[in-house]
């Protein structure tokens, strides 16, 4: 089975110009993309086609599917910013306790507006979670039998 969300050859800020979403999570977009960018020292790439990534790691799942995404990443929808993994590390939680107002499922973090959280805090979860994935062999949380 392939990856559902395989990267692209779209350029990301191209993508983030014509989202449709607000102008202010179009300029938000490109503060988490710089910020990630710096935090990462890797250039962003799209991965399927709202998702736009920082480098990548290997997933296998319980049920022995496996492939590869991006370590972090995000994608500006229209209700608001989706970050990627932020909870998955170690030592995340106190982190996301201080981050500000946003809202969580198992694997994203729904952030409304960049103003409504710490950015130093949400440089340290970028960072955290980069490095989580790329330097440990990832089962994910989300083990389903394909």
């Amino acid at each position: 089975m392939s990856n559902k969300t395989p990267p692209t050859n779209i350029d990301p800020r191209e993508f983030i110009a014509e989202v449709d979403t607000t102008a202010v999570r179009r300029a938000d977009a490109i503060t988490l993309l710089e910020m990630m960018e710096d935090v990462t020292g890797l250039p962003p790439r799209m991965w399927g086609p709202s998702i736009i990534g920082f480098g990548e790691y290997h997933y296998k799942y319980a049920s022995g599917r496996e492939g590869d995404t991006a370590a972090v990443a995000f994608s500006p929808r229209k209700a608001s910013l989706v970050v990627y993994g932020l909870g998955e590390p170690p030592g995340a939680a106190p982190l996301l306790e201080r981050l500000g107002k946003f809202k969580s499922s198992v694997a994203c973090t729904y952030i409304s507006k960049l103003a409504d959280v710490d950015m130093d805090v949400l440089r340290e979860l970028v960072d955290m979670t980069y490095r989580h994935f790329t330097t440990r062999d990832i089962q994910s949380q989300q083990s389903q039998p394909d």
